[in-house]
């Protein structure tokens, strides 16, 4: 047993079930350890620290333990082990806290969210709540917090150091943790003082009627003397209690009356039903565990080509629109020129009809007109022509993209199947090794994407070849291993040939003596009925002889009434004596302190009258004397 389980005495609740019998099984306490509060134990070694709820006191071999009420060891620091900066814990740590704080009617709104980095004067609000259980009176001081934190943690016994730093920037994330532990165990003390001050005394009066349970007094008589021994066995240095374990188990048993077997037998049934649903769950659940595997990766597989596709629909679409907006303002454009045109013909026409023109100007207007028409004609073919390859060129595009993606698309699949893709793939190394197709790529971006892939891919193919080179002796070796195993397995095929046929032998050999079994059987029938009868006559006389041994019960059940009521008028008795005990060095721990205060005084007044003396041969004499009588106390 060790030292943690020794000293959780009072925490326990009353191992007692319904009926009033006690039950060996060990109770789980609802409640904060004692003096552990939650901290998980260091291993124990030859230069192990123990740390106390009342104060530290350091141990080691050879090294007698100092009271668990003071503190007396060195002044090295103790690390903490609890992972604080493990992310998980420190969202525990968060969580216990703002339940605590809801459960017990804090005054402020207080979120998960809101503890994850709280200000200081959140911080103080807290603390104060929660100190406010242990001392109701408590004020927060107005100056020096930073300074007074600490200090009451201190005096509190908290075993690991929170700087005065730490205090000015409590929600900053390298002294949160630190902080937060500090406050987890607060609470623990809060819990544990709150449980201590509900039970009754530590070691209640035996005669008390207000405790009289069915062997209630027994088990503590037992109870108590287990845990003295082991306490002294404690302080004297040691780790382990199996001598006591030993000396208490059995009595305990005694006590309750335990079947044993009936125990055996139900931790026998609870090992093989256990087996049992482990068994059933594995076979049960695996295969569907994979297949939702598999399923989801597909899944997240899809969701990010339809992301990848999405996006290039979306980069299309703002091209295309760009290119409608472009053409639609060179439409507008056309149309505009085009009426400029018209009214300019209106004029012209209007000029041609009230003027007089000659033939010469005649003919000079109809080839000019001609010239703009077959002009028009021209303008209209090449923008007919312009639109047209436009259209060839966007599905030329879009099939390229099309095939490109397709090409991205096998890339990334044998990319995941190497588990190169993501970043953080097993053969990643660390490297990005996707490639993110956009229309707006250039051959900047191909540069890119060659530099940041093709070059760590070669590394790697160089690698590969190297094991590759370095695995074909393994493999020769294997062939070879191989071709000498099959040529075993040739061997012992024809050695269980001869072992099935010794095998039929013994078949034949075995059924004679069956049939000899056989003829045996039938004589020994004969000499079971004849030891039926035996068994009828022994068991008339069994039951004769049980009647005798109930009447003899009988007597003894009255004897055991007579000396339970001696042992209890005994018990009694005992109970007085160690109160007067308990009397006796209350008193003399009071005259040993007033005989050290006396001392002190005395100690104090020869060395005031030292000081007088002038010469040093005389100081040095008393100091040898003082040094001699303190040794001798």
């Amino acid at each position: 047993m060790n030292r943690a389980s020794s000293s959780r005495q009072s925490l326990l609740p009353m191992r007692v079930t319904d009926n009033g019998r006690m039950s060996l099984a060990t109770p789980q306490s609802k409640g904060p350890g004692f003096g552990k509060l939650n901290i998980a134990k260091p291993q124990s070694g030859t230069k192990e620290r123990r740390t106390s709820f009342f104060g530290k006191r350091a141990s080691g071999a050879g090294m007698s333990r100092n009271s668990a009420f003071g503190g007396f060891g060195g002044a090295e620091k103790i690390k903490d082990p609890r992972p604080l900066h493990d992310k998980s814990f420190v969202q525990q740590c968060i969580r216990q806290l703002c339940e605590y704080l809801g459960e017990n009617g804090f005054p402020s709104p207080v979120t998960v969210k809101s503890l994850q980095s709280p200000t200081s004067k959140e911080f103080l609000k807290i603390f104060s709540f929660i100190y406010s259980f242990l001392d109701p009176t408590f004020q927060m001081p107005t100056s020096k917090i930073e300074e007074e934190i600490p200090r009451i943690l201190k005096d509190l016994g908290y075993p690991f150091p929170i700087s005065k730093s730490s205090m000015y920037s409590v929600g900053a994330p390298h002294t949160w943790p630190q902080i937060l532990g500090g406050l987890i165990w607060l609470i623990d003390s809060v819990k544990l003082f709150d449980t201590m001050r509900e039970q009754d005394l530590l070691f209640p009066d035996f005669s008390d009627g207000g405790i009289e349970t069915e062997d209630g007094i027994e088990f503590n008589k037992l109870f108590i003397s287990y845990t003295s021994k082991s306490y002294d066995r404690f302080m004297q240095g040691a780790d382990t209690f199996e001598e006591e374990d030993a000396e208490f188990f059995p009595k305990l048993k005694d006590l309750y009356n335990v079947d044993e077997a009936h125990l055996e037998s139900l931790a026998e049934k609870y090992k093989i039903l256990t087996d049992e649903v482990e068994r059933l769950e594995k076979e049960s659940q695996q295969d569907r565990l994979m297949t939702k595997k598999s399923e989801k990766l597909k899944l997240q597989t899809d969701l990010q080509k339809y992301q990848s596709y999405r996006s290039n629909l979306e980069s299309f679409k703002s091209n295309l629109e760009q290119k409608l907006s472009a053409v639609s303002e060179e439409l507008d454009g056309a149309g505009l020129q085009i009426e400029a045109l018209k009214q300019e013909t209106g004029r012209l026409q209007h000029i041609f009809e009230n003027q007089k023109f000659s033939q010469a100007d005649i003919e000079r207007i109809n080839h000019e007109r001609n010239e703009l028409q077959q002009t028009i004609t021209n303008l209209n073919k090449n923008l007919a022509e312009a639109e047209h390859h436009m259209w060839n060129e966007e599905i030329s595009l879009a099939k390229s993209k099309e095939a490109v993606e397709a090409e991205l698309a096998k890339y990334h699949t044998l990319a995941r199947k190497l588990k190169l893709i993501p970043a953080s793939a097993e053969n990643a190394c660390g490297h990005d090794f996707e490639i993110k197709f956009t229309i707006e790529c250039g051959p900047s971006r191909i540069g890119h994407y060659k530099n940041q892939i093709h070059t760590p891919l070669m590394n790697m193919i160089s690698q590969v070849e190297e094991e590759i080179n370095k695995l074909v002796p393994q493999k020769l070796s294997m062939v070879e291993t191989s071709e000498q195993v099959s040529s075993m397995i040739a061997d012992k095929a024809n050695d269980l040939k001869l072992l099935k046929e010794q095998l039929r032998k013994l078949d034949e050999q075995l059924e004679q003596e069956l049939h000899e079994a056989e003829r045996e059987e039938h004589k020994w029938s004969t000499e079971l009925d004849s030891l039926e009868s035996h068994k009828k006559l022994l068991e008339k006389k069994v039951t004769d002889g049980y009647d005798e041994a109930v009447e003899q019960l009988k007597a003894t059940r009255q004897e055991y009434h007579l000396v339970l009521q001696e042992t209890s008028e005994e018990r009694r008795i005992v109970a007085n004596n160690l109160s007067s005990i308990l009397d006796i060095v209350t008193n003399h721990v009071s005259f040993v302190e007033k005989f050290l205060q006396d001392h002190h005084k005395r100690v104090d007044r020869d060395y005031q009258e030292a000081i007088k003396e002038d010469t040093l041969e005389q100081l040095r004499e008393i100091v040898d004397q003082y040094i001699h009588k303190a040794n001798s106390l």
